[in-house]
């Protein structure tokens, strides 16, 4: 067709995700397969990478925004922009889950944090006693530097002992099929309470003017 010489593409084709280190493939294909297709950067420079009629360029490209331009009878026509993001993703999923302490009182705040480590893009789920009903607010912090990781926190406020039992985090790797989980136990006590373990007898004798040390190990 020489008044559309590229096959028009959807837009899920216009957004290329790739893992660091693997080739992509730009698909802007021609309705002509002797068509001379030129592929260029967002600077309009030329960007020389194999060019294949069924499928498009493919090679190693860095991020960015790409274009593809051909000549029909002397007037140039462009295809869509196609925009390529790299990821880190890492064949493994170190995860894991911290709890800042396990034990709570009815009332208290619940956190735990589930962290993804050397993975940019990871689908993760959480496992709770509230969740059923929604109960809790998850935050996610990307952290890049010194290194790459995935922070996220699950918030329980107002925790009442129907939220004591098992908190699960499953992370996804978002192109290989890999997934990790990891589990902290909470116990939630309807009060606070103390328990003492005193370090000596019900009944003590000292010498007159004898300084005598008593020590109570309270948890």
């Amino acid at each position: 067709d020489p008044d559309m010489p590229f096959v028009p593409s959807i837009p899920e084709d216009q957004f290329i995700l790739i893992e660091e280190g693997d080739p992509a493939v730009i698909p802007c294909r021609t309705s002509d397969p002797d068509a001379q297709v030129t592929l260029v950067n967002s600077l309009d420079k030329s960007v020389y990478a194999f060019y294949d009629t069924k499928q498009g360029f493919v090679g190693n490209f860095p991020a960015g925004s790409y274009t593809c331009k051909t000549m029909v009878k002397g007037v140039e026509f462009k295809s869509d922009e196609f925009l390529i993001y790299i990821i880190r993703a890492t064949s493994q999923l170190p995860v894991e889950i911290e709890a800042l302490k396990t034990v709570y009182k009815t009332g208290e705040t619940i956190v735990v944090t589930c962290v993804v480590f050397d993975n940019e893009v990871v689908n993760l789920q959480w496992n709770y006693p509230g969740k059923v009903k929604e109960k809790g607010l998850i935050k996610l912090d990307d952290i890049k530097v010194p290194s790459q990781k995935l922070v996220y926190t699950l918030t329980i406020p107002e925790a009442s002992v129907k939220d004591t039992g098992d908190y699960e985090c499953t992370a996804r790797h978002a192109t290989k099929e890999v997934k990790e989980n990891k589990k902290v136990v909470i116990t939630v006590h309807d009060k606070g309470f103390v328990h003492l373990e005193p370090q000596f007898s019900p009944l003590e004798a000292v010498n007159l003017h004898e300084v005598k040390n008593f020590v109570v190990d309270v948890q």
